[in-house]
């Protein structure tokens, strides 16, 4: 299984490929069609749409939600393909990494004008990680 660091890298690049090629404005599910194929290319295994069951309360709610991209089984990425994103995407896929208890996800929006603009890496209340000012953890997101 590749490292997360490596993975991560992995996407970024390709995510930055698809956009200088494609361009913003294609809808959400066009960029994530292409960028599982261009994962799998690059020899990850990816699954889209995966549904996530979780538990509240003594209850168990099968398929409660669904990530866009869910790579190795470990990274996931959530897509976008709006102008400006907002606190509220960055807080999504942060409950949705300690829903599925893993440490590192990806928030990409291929709608900017600039892919750097539209990259986000977050990060679930880890220290095992670099520093990097993508970076959105768990302290910053409650402190918004």
């Amino acid at each position: 299984m590749p490292d997360l660091e490596e993975m991560a890298r992995v996407a970024v690049d390709c995510g930055y490929r698809i956009h200088r090629e494609l361009g913003p404005g294609l809808l959400e599910s066009v960029y994530e069609t292409v960028l599982a194929a261009d994962l799998v290319r690059n020899g990850l295994v990816v699954e889209r749409q995966k549904p996530i069951s979780i538990k509240f309360d003594g209850m168990e709610f099968t398929d409660a939600f669904r990530v866009d991209l869910l790579v190795e089984n470990q990274l996931i990425i959530e897509l976008k393909s709006v102008e400006v994103l907002s606190k509220v995407h960055g807080k999504q896929l942060l409950t949705y990494l300690r829903l599925c208890q893993q440490p590192l996800g990806l928030l990409i929006n291929f709608g900017c004008a600039t892919y750097k603009e539209g990259i986000r890496r977050v990060v679930n209340d880890h220290t095992d990680f670099a520093s990097s000012r993508l970076r959105v953890n768990q302290n910053q997101e409650s402190n918004q």
